[in-house]
């Protein structure tokens, strides 16, 4: 058989898609060119689609030669062209050529441009972030007319009918502008975009070659072609002397009724396009030399998933394609379909979460056998980053080409705190990012940081946030360490501390200066701040920012924030290093040269594998069209061809999550398609349901135990001898409560930055109360209501409710404290006497030892005939009667008792009057007085019986076997979630059967 590159010309060559493309094309070039002489392979140029195809192409050739050292052919990227590399040697092509504009130094530019023009975008209020999305979207406009070589200039005047929306004539009117102006600030700065630099080289070398051929071997692989300058560029390559294009994955099987009817979202439209350019009709593409001997292995897989994937109006014929597919494998005497799904399986998992753990269990399977590639396919990169993190678990890590998202990396992630601060300074959860970040080190010992962190932590920034700086370190007076180091901390912060819009540029040189003063040591040494890969890029994007940003519009510190996480979104992190060399996860176009012996193909939802069409801002469906430019479908079809070319692979996992982002997910189209041929031919995909059962087990327990309620019963001697009225509530609602708080000393901790407006509201009733009667404790001033008000209102604000409540709660205050002046007045008018936070004690002899019980009450009114009501206030709900009386709620009953035997001893022994909660809410109505006993005997039977239920508790918790069990009233425990109940897991055990109330 003669070489390739001797066969007459123009030469188009196909390697199916279910063979290796670039081991294919590597055995293929090895074949024809070793017999010429050691160097004839290194004197051959290889043109791929992508660096990493080129890279894939080189290990290929290794194999090629069976592992003896070779010299493999000079490969360049068609999607990559650079000056001073072949073919462009000696560099003449590219002499008169501006250089490329750097991309993100075009990224400010055009949101220069945006934000220079934006009285012609009306109804927009353009920020710098909305300025840069604007900008991105201008920017994909004019990378489609370069790429598809179109002069919209003439064209745009006409674009606008007049029964098109206004929305699009403005469209119109801006983008002439920008037409008009972006070529001449090209000008102004000396370069050209990309992608105009990649076309022009593209035509410049089609027409060198044209003149003058390339009389070496020349061999463009893996191209479709969707741009016109590269499709016309094959075709020169194809009728150079020894000139040739491969093609991945054309379909030669497909009825031409069929092929005639291919369109834009067809796996082989973006090939039907490029042969019809070319003038090359189908049945003239031969198949690869190196393929012929491999025809039938996975010649059935392929054929099923081409039909599958046939025109949506040639879906109608596919009982006759089945029937024609078995009368074509009658002569082999197997099932077309059967066959051509062997090694084909799908797995639906539960979730993304789920579907990230087959992903990973299956390619680590793959590793258990010697020398078994395996590689995750997948377009989606949250995806394939999930199942490298996944991976890391077993000590895995892949060759991944997603990288890392900048925002992701330590650097970024700095960054994007540093931003947030600025928004908010006082933002506890924010400040313990920056503190806790590994960079971070203010001047100090790492040691020295971490005990000053953990003591500002627990004693600042723990609770309701502070309204301040002062407020803050006032909190800190008593702990210099986390004093200091919240003075050092606000030292970079006030670097920042701006309320008003300023230059991104400006903004973004006032944050690299915070990052490094955070990540200064005592040496003023930076350490790994800007170093490794995420360094370096957060490093260049900054860099870019204050250099190129200065024009960009003033942005807020919000707007800023948006800002630089728009910017780190478009960035990716490869971190390189080592990585497994049988482990790749792949973008789908890399998947079009790389193939592994195991494959799990991921992503198969709508709006994922393929995506949705873009929204274009600028242009309508109809308006593209007549620009010339492709419709959003030409994805698809894109999408759809290196899905087929995933799918032919001898294994294949297909992965399919049936929930995305917490809602249901749709099937790929093709998944759906190749599910209903299949049926059709009354058969079903194999599954995997024992990896779906790995990755369920995998972090669940292997049998369910679960924990008993816990009743734990300390020594006697350690039980409380002293409890305040509200611990005895707890005891007979929750008894584990008492033993974690009083017995242990478990405090809990509040969550930083602590939604403070419930607790706020309760502090400051009691404390405005308090006021009111420390300062008018018998006459009522005529402005009563005004003074409450304000002494609420100061109460919020010192309680720490954050200003923008306080607005809504001065309504709130007005009505409470019209209520307050009139109950006031009106409990006030026989002349009792009003004692207000008052505390009192009652020892009691109970088993042979001294119990204390103890009650600080809110008011106690003493009136002139020997009476003493109790008012307790409410901000909530009171107790209901029931509650009370079943001796669940015994906080006031036993307050009654305490001041029937004399244990106020500030106001003495008084007979228990009204028992009463003032709930007080600032709504309709605003306050409510709720009584739940009567003055006289009917508060002194309450009182007394509270006091002897108290007597048989604690005697019952002085008996040794006595346990303190969690929840043993759980219909009257108040609060659904406890401060203990994680620590008594009462989930765990209130769901496994045990009674609550046992």
């Amino acid at each position: 058989m003669s070489a390739f590159f001797e066969r007459p010309g123009p030469r188009w060559f196909n390697i199916p898609a279910h063979r290796p493309f670039a081991q294919d094309l590597a055995l293929g070039l090895h074949e024809a060119l070793s017999p010429l002489g050691p160097e004839a392979l290194s004197q051959a140029t290889v043109l791929t689609p992508t660096r990493r195809g080129a890279r894939a192409l080189a290990d290929a050739f290794v194999s090629a030669a069976g592992g003896r050292a070779v010299l493999p052919p000079q490969m360049r990227p068609l999607g990559d062209l650079e000056e001073g590399e072949p073919p462009f040697e000696p560099g003449d092509l590219a002499l008169d050529l501006p250089a490329a504009i750097d991309p993100l130094r075009r990224r400010f530019e055009l949101t220069r441009l945006v934000a220079g023009h934006a009285d012609l975008l009306p109804g927009r209020e353009l920020t710098a972030s909305s300025a840069l999305e604007l900008a991105d979207a201008l920017g994909g406009f004019l990378d489609s007319l370069q790429i598809e070589e179109v002069e919209a200039g003439e064209r745009l005047a006409g674009l606008v009918e007049a029964d098109l929306a206004e929305h699009w004539r403005v469209s119109r009117d801006f983008l002439e502008t920008a037409l008009r102006e972006w070529p001449v600030r090209l000008a102004e700065l000396g370069v050209v975009d990309v992608s105009e630099r990649r076309v022009r080289l593209l035509r410049r070398l089609a027409e060198a070659w044209t003149a003058h051929p390339p009389q070496g071997v020349l061999v463009a692989a893996g191209s479709t072609g969707t741009a016109p300058a590269t499709a016309d560029l094959l075709r020169v390559i194809a009728e150079a002397p020894q000139g040739c294009v491969v093609l991945p994955g054309l379909d030669d099987s497909l009825a031409q009724t069929a092929w005639l009817q291919v369109g834009e979202q067809h796996p082989q439209g973006a090939m039907r396009r490029l042969l019809q350019r070319a003038g090359v009709e189908r049945g003239e593409v031969e198949t690869w030399p190196a393929s012929h001997g491999f025809q039938a292995q996975g010649r059935w897989r392929r054929r099923v998933i081409n039909e599958a994937l046939r025109p949506a109006e040639a879906t109608a014929d596919w009982l006759h394609a089945i029937e024609q597919l078995r009368l074509e494998a009658d002569a082999e005497q197997v099932d077309p379909i059967a066959e051509g799904l062997k090694g084909l399986s799908l797995v639906s998992a539960r979730s993304e979460e789920e579907a990230a753990t087959v992903a990973a269990l299956l390619l680590r399977e793959a590793l258990e056998t010697p020398d078994r590639t395996a590689a995750l396919v997948a377009p989606d990169q949250t995806l394939a980053r999930r199942v490298a993190a996944k991976l890391a678990r077993w000590g895995v890590i892949p060759d991944s080409s997603a990288g890392e998202a900048l925002a992701g990396c330590r650097c970024g992630a700095l960054a994007g705190l540093v931003a947030r601060a600025v928004v908010d300074p006082l933002d506890p959860v924010t400040l313990l990012g920056l503190l806790k970040h590994p960079y971070a080190r203010l001047g100090l010992d790492p040691l020295d940081l971490a005990r000053a962190r953990d003591d500002l932590e627990r004693h600042g920034l723990r609770g309701p946030r502070p309204g301040s700086w002062d407020k803050l370190r006032a909190k800190l007076a008593e702990h210099a360490d986390a004093l200091s180091l919240a003075d050092r901390l606000r030292t970079v912060l006030d670097g920042l501390d701006r309320a008003d819009a300023i230059s991104p540029a400006e903004a973004a040189r006032t944050a690299a200066a915070a990052m490094e003063a955070l990540a200064a040591d005592a040496d003023g040494r930076l350490g790994e701040l800007w170093s490794g890969p995420g360094g370096e890029s957060m490093s260049r994007l900054l860099a870019a920012l204050i250099q190129d940003g200065a024009d960009l519009p003033p942005a807020t510190p919000r707007g800023f924030a948006d800002l630089l996480g728009r910017l780190m979104e478009g960035e990716s992190v490869r971190a390189g290093g080592a990585t497994h060399p049988r482990l790749r996860i792949l973008g789908a176009i890399e998947a079009r040269l790389v193939r592994a012996d195991r494959l799990v193909v991921a992503g198969l939802e709508e709006g994922v594998w393929p995506r949705g069409a873009p929204l274009d801002p600028f242009l309508s469906r109809p308006m593209r069209s007549r620009l010339g430019l492709p419709p959003p479908e030409r994805r698809v079809g894109l999408a759809a061809h290196d899905f087929a070319q995933a799918a032919c692979a001898p294994e294949v996992i297909l992965l399919h999550a049936e929930r995305r982002e917490g809602g249901p997910s749709v099937k790929s189209r093709w998944l759906w398609r190749l599910e209903t041929l299949a049926r059709g031919a009354g058969v079903e995909i194999p599954g995997r349901p024992e990896a779906l059962d790995w990755a369920r087990r995998l972090d669940a327990p292997s049998e369910y135990a679960p924990a008993r309620r816990p009743a734990p019963a300390p020594p006697v001697e350690d039980r409380p001898v002293e409890l305040a009225v509200t611990r005895v509530e707890a005891l007979t609602r929750d008894p584990y409560g008492v033993w974690a708080r009083d017995i242990l000393r478990f405090r809990p901790l509040d969550r930083p930055d602590e939604p403070v407006e419930a607790r706020a509201r309760g502090t400051a009733i009691h404390a405005a109360f308090e006021r009111f009667a420390l300062d008018h404790p018998r006459e009522l001033p005529a402005d009563a209501a005004a003074i409450f008000e304000r002494f609420y209102l100061q109460e919020l604000e010192t309680a720490g409710m954050p200003r923008e409540s306080l607005a809504r709660e001065a309504a709130l205050a007005r009505e409470a404290a019209a209520w307050v002046a009139e109950l006031e007045a009106r409990r006030r008018a026989d002349g009792r006497a009003v004692h207000v936070e008052l505390t009192g004690r009652l020892p009691l002899e109970i088993a042979g030892r001294t119990f204390t019980v103890t009650a600080k009450a809110d008011r106690i009114e003493a009136t002139p005939d020997g009476f003493g009501h109790i008012l307790d206030y409410k901000t909530g709900k009171a107790p209901s009667q029931k509650v009370v009386d079943a001796g669940f709620s015994p906080q006031l009953t036993l307050t009654a008792a305490i001041l029937a035997h004399g244990g106020f001893a500030d106001i003495g022994r008084l007979q228990p009057g009204e028992l009463t909660y003032l709930e007080v809410t600032g709504r309709k109505p605003a306050g409510k007085e709720e009584v739940r006993a009567s003055a006289g005997e009917e508060s002194h039977d309450a009182a007394e019986r509270a006091l002897e239920g108290l007597r048989a508790l604690v005697a019952r918790f002085y008996e040794p076997d006595r346990p303190y069990v969690s929840r043993t009233a759980p219909q009257f425990v108040r609060d659904r979630h406890g401060d203990y109940d994680h620590l008594a897991r009462v989930f765990e055990w209130s769901t496994s059967g045990e009674e609550e109330d046992g």
